[in-house]
């Protein structure tokens, strides 16, 4: 199996780049950004935002992830509330994504309860691709530079960063990691739309992904 086959990202196909945001130069977290290079990104500063405490009582489901499995989240709080449950929504959803590949449950509940759409349809279709070669992630992931937008209709646009180069594809039938060498491929830059629902839950509608994006690059 191929590395690009183990670490496929989460594009949804026919999303246009529209998603990108309008004004995301001047986001949270972007003032110290230059030559294309990613605030924060040598800091080895870990923070994580939280999911929306007014959706606190939504009916959530329990995130449960193989011990070795890890995540750095490098988007501290915003001090904005719907900014920071954007972000806190945004985390659940992609420990969930990884969840239903660990159970090769292409249908689980957990990612669909923060997802729906484009978005929903494009995750089912990455995990079914894990079942089909019986794998799942092993390793650490790594997300920073976000950059989120609260928009006129209600709507919230977030782009940010993925680094893939200390995670694995591990097969199911042997248990061996597949352990390859780094490449600029493994940073990924996502553009997500997301709309918050009655139960105050942010739900990710539409996602697309550049791989090997210079803007994510060390």
């Amino acid at each position: 199996m191929t590395r690009r086959s183990r670490l496929l990202t989460t594009a949804t196909a026919g999303v246009t780049a529209a998603l990108l945001l309008a004004g995301c130069g001047g986001g949270d977290g972007d003032k110290s950004k230059s030559n294309d290079k990613i605030a924060g990104a040598d800091t080895g500063v870990s923070a994580s935002a939280s999911p929306s405490a007014s959706a606190a009582s939504a009916g959530r489901p329990k995130i449960t992830l193989p011990s070795d499995l890890t995540y750095t989240f490098e988007w501290a709080k915003t001090g904005n509330e719907k900014k920071d449950a954007v972000l806190g929504d945004t985390e659940q959803f992609i420990k969930a994504v990884d969840m239903a590949i660990a159970k090769q449950a292409p249908l689980d509940n957990a990612y669909r309860f923060y997802s729906e759409g484009l978005a929903a349809a494009g995750s089912q279709k990455f995990i079914q691709e894990f079942v089909d070669y019986k794998d799942r992630i092993t390793g650490a992931k790594r997300y920073f530079d976000a950059k989120v937008q609260i928009n006129d209709d209600g709507t919230a646009g977030l782009v940010y960063c993925e680094d893939q180069t200390k995670a694995y594809n591990k097969s199911l039938k042997t248990g061996k990691a597949e352990v390859t060498k780094a490449s600029k491929d493994d940073y990924v830059l996502y553009n997500s739309l997301l709309q918050v629902n009655k139960q105050g839950v942010w739900i990710t509608e539409k996602l697309t992904s550049q791989r090997g994006s210079s803007v994510c690059q060390p």
